[in-house]
């Protein structure tokens, strides 16, 4: 029998997602949202999460918004938490401390989790020196050049969404579904990836795949049931 990690439902492949877990949610489009994911989360009520993403603004219909309206969230990691049409509830819930915000630098978050997904133990970057980037933190001269230790970003589990996947959880992207969610795939305890059209090992050329099976632990169709 071929070993599968295909899960039938959303809802099932988020089961263990416990209370103050931390995620990474790819994406930075409604095409390369992990939605229906998101949408069982919600469902399973699912509380005091960090969550780490890109934007933070996503459409509240659907996005990481959903959480936020439901006070499902506890903090935001993000280069821009507060941009976009409906990200008033994220600055209204941080203002009344109900949501704790950490910017970073949006180059300085991709290498985070590159090292977190390389076992490197932190990247050196003159990104942030001298602002309250970098407070606390150790910095080095490094060819003449003063800069900042940045520590890995590990979480306990990563939302994702890719094109294609095989039952061995080897991916394919298609435009920009391939920006956050390949970067954070490996950068996790347990990756689940959400995607539209599922095959059986080999279905995808060897050349397309992007993020080998190996960094993802559960893969389920965006065209299963979603909770209400």
């Amino acid at each position: 029998m071929t070993f599968s990690k295909l899960y039938d439902t959303p809802a099932t492949a988020v089961a263990d997602i416990h209370d103050g877990a931390t995620l990474l949610i790819g994406g930075a489009t409604r095409s390369s949202e992990p939605t229906a994911l998101l949408a069982a989360l919600l469902a399973a009520g699912v509380r005091d999460l960090t969550c780490v993403c890109d934007f933070a603004d996503w459409d509240g219909s659907e996005g990481i918004l959903r959480l936020v309206h439901a006070e499902r969230i506890d903090r935001i990691i993000s280069p821009f938490p507060f941009v976009g049409e409906d990200s008033g509830v994220i600055q209204k819930q941080w203002q009344a401390g109900a949501l704790s915000v950490e910017v970073i630098p949006q180059g300085t978050l991709a290498e985070r989790l590159r090292a977190a997904g390389a076992g490197i133990a932190g990247v050196f970057t003159p990104v942030g020196l001298g602002t309250r980037f970098a407070d606390g933190k150790e910095t080095r001269t490094i060819n003449g050049v003063e800069c900042v230790l940045e520590s890995p970003l590990r979480a306990d589990f990563a939302l994702i969404r890719a094109d294609r996947a095989d039952a061995l959880g080897n991916l394919a992207y298609q435009g920009r579904q391939r920006g956050w969610n390949a970067v954070m795939a490996p950068a996790a305890r347990i990756t689940i990836a959400e995607v539209d059209t599922v095959g059986e090992p080999g279905a995808i050329d060897p050349e397309l795949v992007i993020t080998p099976g190996i960094y993802v632990n559960r893969v389920v169709s965006s065209k299963s049931v979603i909770p209400a």
